[in-house]
């Protein structure tokens, strides 16, 4: 197992290094059965988990090694397992598969394939012999980096170090602002002639930067117990859209409301309905797919997703916002 790392590169698929020398037992079985089985014929490695697998070799759960030893021997070995896994799917690369053992810390993961079926285990070996002969700092560095963990948090760092890593992201804040600001001034003409738009466009934006922002920590805290893939990112987009287009939606006949209500302005509330719609409907997908496609870029989705994500919503609402302003008022 020595220089793993070296020999593979972190983007090589995981299903390379995965082995069947695993502790395996059937859904169906008793404990009595799975120690008969397990004694008749052990697994030729290290007995980390005792994995369950249904008749077509489906994951099914896991069994912690003391409920089996101390449970009767009559239990039914379902009755036991505990049915949610942290799995690795078959697709993920060796790189993200080292992010889950430094995540969670376990020895072991199960690789599976779309349908659940159980390709193998891979272990911890995976990358810390690697990492036991990278004497140098940088060296070590280097590597947590490609696997998206910093050695020295921002905490920890000094001021200046801590300011030359977040301003850069932040800057994405600024450049929108101004283009936002620049894009105001193109459709001065409608501002000019129905002065109400303009008292409405802190909350379109603003609405669209809440929910860019909701979306944003949803992706992050979801990167948590998978690892990202592109197959991921575009189920979890198509499973946003519809949120965002009704959180859009609710908000926007609101706000039209009061606009009718307050100013007796139709246009200006068919212009907030549609304008935030769209604007909220594009945050929310922005907010979702972001931190995985970064992720999957191999950067650092919890620094640059947030100023990236609420840039691009402020300038597709206010161009949304803006043009639809245009078109009805015309």
């Amino acid at each position: 197992m020595a220089n793993r790392i070296t020999r593979a590169n972190l983007s090589d698929p995981v299903t390379r290094y995965v082995h069947q020398n695993f502790a395996r037992l059937q859904v169906g079985q008793t404990v009595a059965e799975a120690l008969d089985e397990l004694r008749e014929h052990p697994p030729a490695g290290r007995v980390l988990y005792f994995y369950v697998v249904d008749g077509e070799g489906r994951l099914r759960g896991v069994v912690p090694t003391r409920r089996l030893l101390l449970s009767s021997l009559d239990t039914l070995v379902v009755s036991i397992m505990e049915p949610k896994v942290i799995q690795l799917p078959a697709e993920i690369t060796v790189g993200e598969a080292c992010e889950f053992f430094i995540q969670y810390r376990f020895l072991a993961f199960p690789v599976v394939d779309d349908q659940g079926g159980m390709l193998g285990v891979v272990d911890v070996e995976l990358y810390t012999d690697e990492l036991s002969q990278l004497g140098e700092a940088s060296a070590r560095d280097n590597l947590f980096q490609v696997v998206g963990v910093h050695r020295v948090d921002g905490t920890r760092g000094s001021v200046v170090s801590a300011f030359r890593h977040r301003f850069p992201w932040l800057g994405c804040n600024l450049a929108a602002g101004i283009l936002a600001a620049f894009l105001a001034g193109v459709f001065q003409e409608e501002l000019s002639r129905v002065v109400a738009l303009a008292f409405f466009i802190p909350v379109v934006l603003n609405l669209a930067e809440s929910v860019s922002s909701q979306s944003v920590s949803i992706s992050l805290h979801l990167l948590r117990d998978q690892a990202p893939t592109w197959r991921s990112m575009l189920s979890k987009l198509w499973s946003e859209l519809p949120a965002g287009f009704l959180l859009g939606l609710a908000s926007g006949a609101v706000v039209g409301l009061v606009a009718v209500a307050w100013l007796g302005e139709r246009r200006v509330a068919l212009c907030l309905l549609g304008g935030i719609a769209g604007g909220v409907t594009g945050a929310a997908a922005l907010g979702i797919a972001l931190p995985i496609l970064l992720r999957l870029l191999h950067l650092e989705p919890r620094v640059a997703a947030g100023p990236i994500a609420l840039a691009a919503a402020d300038v597709i609402t206010i161009l949304l916002y803006l043009n639809l302003a245009r078109w009805l008022m015309a």
